[in-house]
């Protein structure tokens, strides 16, 4: 790939490739970045060619490291908005993001509590197990001790899916399981938005059990998202710091020209 040239202000001229080598991205996909307003512009070279520098460098870092953490929608927004000198933006985002990993350890905690409820052998030995056929929403509603009118806002909360049997409704075994659970966690005080997102991971599951066995993954994926944060605020802080100092020269517009594979 040769040596990078050296012109720009006496600083390391850098190509797409030589940005691009460092992650495994391609050429096409740094130039990109930069027509998209997530890289600072780059100056031309006197041959036309695009030329790039270590502050380029420091922003492709940033971006990457941004997309790792919190995705390339907000990545993208966070460098866009630094891009056009308005951080307020970028930071509000990057909050909504740590405050979305925030609910997820949340509702991690909500799940793991209930699932353990549900496995555990009930206390209780007139519930020591489910209905072998679908039962109505009268029987349903005495077991769990409330009203039939509950039942039918868990279903338009999306939490119970009861199939039809002549317009009645039936509740099969994890039907019962998924109103079992409901009750448990509205008696924690937890809204029925809440609940609708528990209940359909353990739907998704196929029941208590997998998903209890598949919780320290669950928590290993939130806990690599949270270091990745980390990581992202660091390269961010970098970036920032190197834009700061950097002389206007250096991210001025880009002069249009006629070799788009420069």
């Amino acid at each position: 790939m040769g040596k990078p040239q050296t012109g720009v202000r006496g600083a390391d001229v850098l190509r797409p490739v030589d940005l691009a080598r460092e992650h495994g991205l391609s050429a096409q996909a740094v130039r990109n970045y930069e027509r998209d307003g997530i890289l600072p512009a780059a100056r031309r070279a006197p041959n036309g060619y695009r030329a790039y520098t270590d502050l380029h460098a420091v922003a492709l870092r940033a971006h990457v490291a941004l997309v790792a953490a919190h995705g390339h929608a907000t990545g993208a927004e966070v460098m866009r908005a630094v891009e056009r000198g308005d951080q307020e933006p970028a930071l509000r985002a990057i909050d909504d993001s740590h405050l979305r990993l925030l609910r997820d350890r949340e509702t991690l905690d909500v799940v793991e509590a209930a699932v353990g409820s549900l496995t555990r052998p009930p206390a209780d030995p007139d519930r020591s197990g489910r209905p072998d056929r679908p039962v109505a929403v009268g029987a349903l509603a005495h077991r769990l001790g409330v009203v039939p009118a509950t039942l039918r806002a868990w279903e338009r909360a999306g939490i119970l899916v009861p199939a039809r049997e002549g317009g009645a409704r039936r509740y099969c075994a994890d039907d019962v399981r998924d109103a079992e659970l409901a009750h448990l966690l509205r008696r924690g005080g937890y809204p029925l938005a809440h609940i609708a997102v528990v209940v359909e991971q353990v739907r998704r599951a196929g029941g208590p059990e997998p998903l209890a066995a598949s919780i320290a993954d669950w928590r290993a994926r939130l806990d690599a998202r949270a270091r990745a944060m980390l990581t992202a605020a660091g390269r961010l802080a970098d970036y920032l710091q190197a834009r700061d100092g950097e002389p206007r020269s250096a991210v001025a517009a880009a002069v249009p020209s006629t070799d788009p594979g420069s």
